[in-house]
């Protein structure tokens, strides 16, 4: 039995032919026209521009995100637990932050949107639907509040 397996099992791995990634070409080709390959096989003209392609209804929804808006946009304020107002955040529709109108570094973290000044930490939950996700947190005096929008 294993005189017939182990050849069958050789030749069988020896005639699989290789699975090779699209040409450079093809892929400037796409890139050129805002088409995917499955965009293309939908009726995407690879030779045509990304406006004409467009114009035709294929856009790449990966690429053609101008138009969609960033859950983060708008004026925030994070607040104490007091009332009191602990700072003026400012986040634009590329997600550049500004704290009290001096700009910080942000980053996502888990659908959130992380970004410190000083010894505050601020976090800003993506999903609109969650309530009461976003707030502050003081690590040097340990305490904590919520951010609202305007």
């Amino acid at each position: 039995m294993n005189r017939i397996i182990l050849p069958a099992l050789a030749i069988l791995i020896a005639a699989q032919s290789p699975a090779y990634a699209i040409s450079d070409k093809y892929r400037k080709q796409l890139e050129q026209s805002g088409c995917t390959q499955v965009s293309e096989t939908q009726g995407c003209d690879i030779h045509k521009s990304k406006a004409e392609n467009a114009k035709a209804g294929f856009s790449n929804p990966a690429v053609d995100n101008s138009t969609t808006q960033t859950p983060y946009a708008g004026q925030w304020v994070a607040k104490s637990d007091s009332g009191a107002t602990v700072a003026t955040i400012r986040i634009d529709a590329k997600e550049q932050v500004w704290v009290n109108g001096k700009q910080v570094n942000a980053k996502r973290t888990d659908g959130t949107l992380q970004f410190r000044q000083g010894k505050l930490t601020f976090t800003i939950q993506g999903d609109r639907r969650l309530q009461n996700e976003d707030y502050w947190t003081d690590s040097d005096a340990g305490t904590k509040g919520p951010i609202q929008i305007e």
